[in-house]
């Protein structure tokens, strides 16, 4: 019997509890491996394996360089392998611990030559505003994973949320149209389970169907790319909106830098790729939520490399490219997308425009453009 791995996380530990208990229920011969690194202050990681009667077997293991995911990183792995060796169990789920991010479980799981079958977020949708705009740090909730992590709870929600894609999701009765439809519009392209009390028993199994459809790491590490993220659309239901703005001409950096702040607390979420007039062959990145802006490299443009360098390019990027191409500028362009409630779509498109190159700035050239002053040097640590 081969050893199918399922990855359920994120921040709603009830729901996550919900959907495990859910797939222990419904797929037979399945386990769950858990590692609480809540005990990690105390120097060790915590092991379970559980069936759906209960836990089977507990141990611990020891901090890695005072980092508890790098324990689990080194545990897992071993432990997956016993399972597949044993031969037994059909399902392994990973439920992770609170702020452990599934991208790079899913990859080393993968790297250790087992087979990832599916990704799933469980998500209390009466939680998804808070959790959004929950600047705090992990550290400052006790969810820290290591002494030197610095995520906060929205932006770490955030990357749980989106590179999943299977979102269970829990009923709750405080939950109501404006959540549902938040969520649905952070994750469009996400396959939504619901998991709840009242489900038919005939859809008891659509979980497990979805967990078991297939994953693939190198197509679900494209789609958070910024150079060829699938980012939503435009949208506009039950209170909450979508603003997809997308230009070619560069930003002024200067007045950018000032909107910055502005441009972070307009929206629950928002993220994209743009470019600044002085850096025309720098592709960056756009990442913000709970009122906290990441701005960092992804590379060059496209259209900034020589010829013989696309070759070396994966195919997924050169196919972002060809979509974006634009005869002056290539690949580079503004391409951000603002999600919230309320938002201020008019609002927010002045203060975009506000921030581009004028007129009489654009027709100077690149040349003038790369003397405007560096405005973005400390924030990219340049």
């Amino acid at each position: 019997m081969s050893l199918s791995v399922v990855i359920v996380g994120g921040l709603h530990a009830d729901a996550r509890r919900t959907t495990v208990a859910r797939l222990l229920a419904d797929v037979p011969g399945s386990v769950v491996l858990h590692h609480d690194l809540s005990t990690a202050v105390a120097g060790t990681v915590v092991r379970t394996v559980a069936d759906a009667t209960g836990i089977l077997s507990a141990g611990e293991t020891p901090l890695v360089d005072d980092c508890a995911c790098c324990a689990l990183r080194e545990d897992l792995v071993p432990e997956l392998r016993r399972l597949a060796d044993d031969g037994g169990t059909r399902l392994a789920v990973v439920e992770l611990w609170d702020s452990v991010e599934p991208k790079a479980m899913a990859e080393v799981i993968v790297a250790g030559g087992l087979t990832v079958t599916g990704v799933v977020t469980a998500v209390d949708p009466a939680l998804l505003l808070p959790c959004l705009g929950n600047g705090d740090d992990l550290a400052d909730r006790g969810l820290a994973a290591a002494a030197t992590d610095r995520r906060t709870v929205a932006d770490t929600f955030a990357r749980q949320l989106e590179y999943a894609p299977v979102l269970a999701v829990v009923d709750s009765e405080e939950a109501d149209d404006e959540d549902r439809e938040l969520l649905a519009q952070l994750h469009p392209t996400a396959r939504q389970v619901r998991i709840g009390a009242a489900d038919r028993a005939d859809a008891r199994s659509d979980l497990a169907r979805a967990v078991l459809a297939g994953f693939d790491v190198e197509s679900a590490a494209a789609a958070q790319h910024p150079a060829c993220a699938l980012l939503p659309a435009e949208a506009d239901a039950h209170g909450v909106s979508t603003f997809v703005w997308h230009r070619r001409r560069p930003f002024h950096p200067e007045r950018l830098y000032t909107a910055l702040e502005d441009l972070t607390c307009a929206a629950a979420r928002s993220r994209g790729r743009f470019w600044l007039a002085d850096r025309p062959d720098v592709l960056l990145h756009w990442d913000a939520a709970g009122g906290a802006l990441c701005v960092e490299s992804a590379g060059p443009w496209l259209a900034s490399l020589p010829d013989a360098a696309w070759d070396l390019v994966p195919p997924v990027r050169r196919a972002a490219a060809a979509l974006d191409w634009h005869p002056e500028h290539g690949d580079r362009c503004q391409h951000l997308v603002f999600t919230s409630p309320g938002l201020d779509r008019d609002g927010l498109a002045h203060l975009l425009e506000s921030c581009l190159l004028t007129d009489a700035e654009y027709a100077a050239g690149r040349a003038a453009w790369k003397r405007l002053p560096p405005a973005f040097d400390t924030l990219l640590e340049v």
